[in-house]
């Protein structure tokens, strides 16, 4: 079940998670994306239909200027971290679970132009590797690893680290416990 959490105790967290520092893009970018999906929320109203006009302009700029593409369609869990800009675009349709960071030229999208609303599922407190690549309707669980210019194109278990193109799994955690006990 989901919280809902105020817009400015969402930023709050953004901004705690991005170091404090409100003139990182990655941050800039989250909190753009914040108030645009809180204004998709909003009532028809003429006020509602200026706030959504104003995020979008917003998210143009963010996009055109940081490289950053992060619709409010998408559904990002809290404390979300861009750790650097250029080149990241995420799918409308993606979820995104709480406390991931994700690096630049990160996509994720969907793999079929037959199927446009697949798109990736990522956990909580997973690592996405710059260049990484996570295509189509796939999931990564939670504390998952994603190494740099990975393509994802199958579900990722939990706690693994996936690398290479394909990806394959190169380290599961229960394994790694096994080996040093």
């Amino acid at each position: 079940m989901t919280v809902q959490v105020p817009l400015l105790e969402q930023i709050k967290e953004d901004y705690r998670a991005n170091r404090c520092d409100w003139t990182r893009p990655g941050f800039r970018a989250v909190a753009v994306y914040r108030f645009g999906a809180w204004a998709e929320m909003l009532p028809g109203s003429i006020t509602g239909k200026l706030l959504r006009f104003a995020a979008r302009l917003l998210h143009r700029r963010v996009r055109n200027v940081y490289g950053i593409e992060l619709p409010a369609q998408v559904k990002a869990g809290r404390r979300l971290i861009i750790e650097h800009q250029g080149g990241i675009v995420i799918h409308g349709s993606c979820v995104i679970g709480d406390d991931c960071c994700i690096r630049q030229g990160v996509t994720l999208g969907n793999r079929r132009t037959s199927e446009p609303l697949s798109a990736p599922r990522i956990g909580n407190r997973v690592n996405i590797g710059a260049g990484a690549v996570i295509l189509g309707d796939v999931s990564v669980g939670d504390d998952a690893n994603i190494g740099a210019l990975s393509l994802i194109i199958e579900d990722v278990p939990a706690g693994a680290t996936a690398v290479g193109q394909p990806a394959r799994i190169r380290v599961r955690p229960a394994a790694v416990e096994r080996d040093a006990g």
